[in-house]
């Protein structure tokens, strides 16, 4: 039987913290995982400025930002590993998305590989985005590698992050694509109201739909769009956010609205497929209103996790997406991407 500590590192669009794991995984002809350790250490007001505003970074800065958060990561993960039992074989990093524009080759996850390397001891796998890009796929999701392989007693796997994302299987093969904000767009207009995130979508139940921007939501472009498709923050900014704000809305109407056409989108993603077992994980997972919104809607049997699976569940895969990359096994699956192979992505750093 084949082992390997790994520790995942995540860091998602909504901007709530970084995710740290420790999983033992092991071979004995299939994949299992153990979780050792898990920790989310929130980023102060200082990195959320950071982060948010990196776009707007002249290229020497945006390099130091780079060094600095894989510094930052790296001593974060030294200082949790400390305990561990023994030490980790690697450190698996996603790094945090400033860009990502499939369609000009290009996605940018920062936090220097190098860095974290070098301040945490470990070797370190990261960039695990690029070359899928490279060879014209999408580059997201990544996680249904780990999806088909660590969770495959479920028929479809939800995850509620910053943007909601599907991963399954179809005629044998492992089928993904991003669906719509989620989060990211929550966060936004919660903060309107003083708070980090909706509690349980207490604030979002008290509002009232807006029907017509409902509508125009629905009838955005990219939801005609066929699989494999993924989403980032340029297209949240640029085409989904004025729509919303051109309504002037009160923060709960909004949020109202977004849960609505949040459960919506997911439903039309994924009621076309024959009824199964639904695994939601992600911070939506929390949400109460929408999943209650959502379960209403769906034809599949809704399951959501304990909450240390909810909110790891990204950085547990991410650190089997090192292990898969050590072992030059695919961890990115040409029938998600759109690429015209699978292949291994990562490049990795020794210490």
């Amino acid at each position: 039987m084949e082992s390997y500590v790994s520790i995942g590192v995540m860091s998602g669009t909504s901007l709530d913290g970084l995710d740290l794991v420790a999983c033992r995984f092991t071979f004995d002809q299939s994949w299992n995982y153990e979780i050792l350790k898990s920790l989310t250490i929130p980023y102060s007001h200082k990195w959320v400025t950071k982060l948010s505003t990196a776009t707007e970074l002249n290229a020497l800065d945006f390099a130091f930002l780079n060094n600095d958060l894989g510094k930052f990561i790296g001593k974060q993960v030294a200082e949790f590993c400390a305990d561990l039992p023994q030490k980790p074989d690697l450190v698996s990093s996603h790094g945090h998305t400033i860009f990502h524009q499939p369609e000009n080759m290009l996605t940018v996850q920062i936090g220097s590989g190098a860095s974290i390397a070098a301040y945490s001891g470990l070797r370190t796998a990261c960039d695990f985005r690029t070359l899928d890009v490279a060879l014209e796929g999408q580059g997201a999701p990544l996680v249904p590698v780990g999806d088909e392989l660590l969770f495959g007693d479920f028929d479809f796997c939800l995850n509620l992050g910053g943007i909601a994302n599907i991963s399954f299987s179809e005629n044998g093969e492992r089928k993904a694509f991003d669906i719509c904000p989620a989060n990211m767009a929550f966060n936004h207009f919660i903060k309107e109201l003083g708070y980090e995130y909706d509690l349980d979508g207490n604030c979002g139940r008290t509002g009232q739909v807006q029907e017509e921007l409902l509508r125009l939501l629905n009838d955005l472009e990219f939801y005609q769009q066929k699989g494999p498709k993924s989403l980032g923050r340029e297209w949240f900014e640029n085409d989904f956010l004025p729509l919303i704000n051109s309504f002037q809305l009160a923060p709960n109407d909004a949020l109202r609205t977004l849960y609505e056409h949040v459960s919506d989108q997911i439903c039309l993603a994924v009621d076309q497929y024959p009824k199964g077992r639904m695994l939601i994980t992600g911070g939506g997972a929390h949400n109460v209103f929408l999943i209650e919104l959502f379960s209403e809607k769906t034809k599949h049997k809704t399951i959501v996790p304990s909450s240390q699976i909810i909110d790891f569940k990204e950085a547990i895969i991410f650190a089997f997406l090192g292990v898969l990359r050590l072992r030059e096994e695919a961890n990115c699956l040409k029938s998600v991407t759109g690429t015209n192979h699978n292949h291994s992505g990562g490049v990795i750093y020794l210490p």
